[in-house]
């Protein structure tokens, strides 16, 4: 097992997430940018999430993500309508070593987010060409 020269994410109880930690830490030439991602971090990173207040920042975060981590966030409306914040379909990229806890908790993150700034939401439907022309 390959330990980085950072601190990481403490291991997840056995059953509990299907994140492949383990075999994250086996393999020597593994991206392990993503267990940098410890709980107090991801305390830190939902509370700069809930706290955004543009376009712009939500961006910009989901940018900061990719680079820091290797994780995407996809944000799109829905197949059907959007009349809430249910309506966006929000994940985080499929990544070794991503806890089950993390990839629910970053879009319910998002979604309180765009609850508090409908505007948000609104350049998200326009950046996808649904308001486009009005």
């Amino acid at each position: 097992m390959t330990m980085p020269p950072f601190p990481i994410r403490k291991e997840c109880p056995p059953g509990a997430c299907d994140c492949q930690r383990e075999s994250l830490l086996q393999d020597a030439q593994a991206d392990m940018r993503v267990l940098r991602l410890t709980q107090e971090e991801e305390k830190r990173l939902l509370e700069r999430i809930e706290a955004i207040s543009t376009y712009a920042e939500l961006m910009r975060i989901g940018q900061r993500l990719q680079e820091q981590l290797g994780v995407s966030v996809h944000i799109a409306p829905g197949p059907n309508e959007v009349r809430t914040v249910r309506g966006f379909q929000i994940a985080l990229g499929d990544r070794p070593g991503l806890c089950r806890k993390t990839r629910q908790a970053v879009p319910a993150a998002i979604r309180k987010c765009l609850d508090r700034h409908p505007e948000i939401a609104f350049a998200i439907l326009n950046a996808h060409d649904l308001f486009a022309g009005q």
